[in-house]
């Protein structure tokens, strides 16, 4: 019999509560990022992120995780989710300097399409005719959104599909690390091979970091640290299926600092694109609960 958790309902609001800030949070770090794109290399900005993140990192880890989080069983596999974590960033930032944020936000949200498929495809999962139909609405959500063959249509806009993709990847592979590991030690390695494999760039990539961008540098550690703490926590207060619909919160927060910082405002068609791929991720979350309710 699978083991079902109870939530309270203080708890619940408590998860949610944790869910919307940290999204806010990782919003913030992606206008950072893209603050910091016009002066420096998108390695140069992941590099500096994981150093200084680090310490935040191990902080939290040994605080939630205890000393037993610091061990890993498989190395090496840390070492692969960090390449492939650090691949996604990469394109992610890189997509940053040439998209509205909202509009790279957007795009983002295809990722549980590509684990719904990755999953069938990789891990031989049962996927339904619901949760494959949600990942037809949401490609067409994608099409709205790109536009291709119009003449508003960016090569750019492919950069987040592949961000999503890499991500994907990334949440699959989880199941590949030694089960024996907790999700603090999954973090911490994560943060740490970001930081060990950027470090490799550096000698071809730095550029001075100027006095006046070091709060930048700091401000990019601490809401990506803060963020996925937080949202990590959310998942221990309230129900998956609850929290994780929330991660579409960030399409308002990616619009509101695109449209303070740079006046960006995205077109209707974008929101419309959004709220199909949105419409389709709900689909997979809904047949999530109902199987978990089965």
């Amino acid at each position: 019999m699978p083991t079902t958790v109870q939530f309270n309902r203080s708890q619940t609001i408590f998860g949610i509560v944790l869910m919307c800030i940290g999204v806010a949070c990782l919003c913030v770090n992606d206008a950072i990022a893209k603050q910091l794109n016009d002066s420096y290399s998108t390695f140069q900005i992941l590099f500096l992120r994981n150093l200084i993140a680090f310490p935040f990192a191990l902080a939290v880890v040994l605080k939630f995780g205890g000393r037993r989080a610091l061990r890993s069983h498989k190395p090496v596999m840390h070492l692969l989710r960090g390449l492939i974590w650090l691949c996604a960033a990469f394109i992610f930032f890189t997509s940053l300097r040439y998209l509205e944020l909202a509009e790279a936000t957007a795009l983002i949200f295809v990722a549980p399409l590509f684990i719904t498929a990755l999953s069938a495809l990789l891990l031989k999962e049962h996927v339904g005719i619901w949760r494959w139909s949600a990942v037809v609405i949401g490609f067409i959500g994608v099409l709205i959104v790109v536009r291709p063959g119009a003449a508003t249509f960016q090569a750019a806009a492919i950069l987040p599909l592949v961000t999503a993709l890499f991500y994907a990847i990334l949440m699959i592979s989880a199941r590949w690390v030694d089960p024996r590991e907790s999700v603090w030690t999954l973090m911490l390695y994560l943060v740490g091979a970001g930081a060990l494999l950027s470090a490799l760039a550096m000698p071809f990539v730095w550029s001075p970091v100027q006095s006046a961008d070091l709060w930048l540098f700091f401000g990019i550690a601490f809401f990506g640290t803060a963020g996925m703490t937080m949202m990590t926590q959310a998942f221990r207060f309230a129900p998956a299926s609850v929290v994780a619909s929330l991660d579409y919160t960030a399409m308002i927060w990616a619009t509101l600092l695109g449209w303070v910082f740079w006046m960006e405002l995205p077109d209707t068609l974008t929101f419309v694109g959004a709220a199909v791929i949105i419409a389709s991720g709900g689909i997979i979350i809904l047949r999530e609960r109902a199987n978990a309710q089965g």
